[in-house]
């Protein structure tokens, strides 16, 4: 049986390489455990791999995030107009899976999700995205989001509280549909993974009531780390190649990856 440390870092690097990429992360975090048998480290692991996640996306996003911060400081001189909209949209964006975390957090802390309702997310979703990849106009870009358009895509994000959605992959979507280019696209559902994951975070804090020995604290910063470095190539090396491969490679997969679980469900 595999040691707790070594469980620890595989569940860490699966949450660093999918929890941006459109593949869904809350599902693989569960494929051990549901398939394998292995050990469920709860809601504290997922706090600290979702810390470490958090970590990466904010220092790969640092510079973009300290304009954002400077447009909306109140005694900002000579604002700018587009970082302070694109804040703006990412408030409002966030919205919807805020409201629909509170209202499920009961139903997602209980981890009652099957491989078969898996299984179907992934292939609905995978369908909606390439359906969204393949009619999007992508003329528009980030600056070029409306109000109405970032609630749109918050309210396609909501729904990744259920395993298999994928949240990066369900704010891509949306951000596709209302005709954002790809890369863009993939920009803005990295930002607002930062609120969203914060919100996640500080829900199951707020839930999760525990005592922590030594080894909960190797495993625990085993996660943070190791999720927090793998997450960072993902977002360096899935913007500089979303361009060239688009979006098919990931809709291939989770239909494979849907259909696979189905036969094993």
């Amino acid at each position: 049986m595999i040691s707790d440390l070594l469980l620890a870092l595989a569940l860490a690097c699966i949450q660093g390489l999918t929890e941006f990429l459109p593949v869904s992360s809350s599902a693989h975090l569960l494929f051990p455990s549901l398939l394998f048998g292995a050990k469920d480290f709860g809601l504290v692991f997922d706090i600290a791999v979702h810390a470490g996640t958090l970590a990466a996306v904010v220092f790969y996003f640092k510079d973009d995030i300290l304009k954002l911060l400077q447009a909306w400081m109140p005694w900002t001189s000579n604002r700018n107009e587009g970082d302070f909209l694109l804040g703006l949209n990412l408030i409002i964006a966030t919205v919807p899976i805020v409201f629909v975390g509170l209202i499920f957090s009961d139903l997602i802390s209980a981890r009652l999700h099957s491989i078969g309702s898996i299984a179907w997310a992934n292939l609905i979703f995978a369908a909606l995205l390439l359906i969204a990849f393949k009619t999007s106009s992508q003329s528009k870009n980030i600056l070029g989001l409306t109000l109405s358009m970032a609630v749109f895509i918050g309210c396609l994000q909501a729904l990744a509280v259920f395993p298999g959605a994928s949240r990066s992959g369900m704010a891509i979507t949306g951000a596709l549909f209302v005709g954002l280019n790809l890369k863009d696209s993939s920009k803005f559902a990295f930002l607002l993974s930062i609120p969203t994951i914060l919100g996640a975070m500080i829900l199951m804090v707020v839930k999760e009531a525990y005592v922590l020995s030594l080894d909960d604290l190797m495993i625990l910063l085993t996660g943070f780390i190791g999720s927090g470095v793998i997450a960072f190539f993902t977002i360096k090396i899935f913007l500089e190649f979303v361009e060239r491969i688009g979006m098919t490679p990931f809709v291939i997969y989770r239909i494979l990856l849907g259909l696979v679980l189905l036969l094993l469900w």
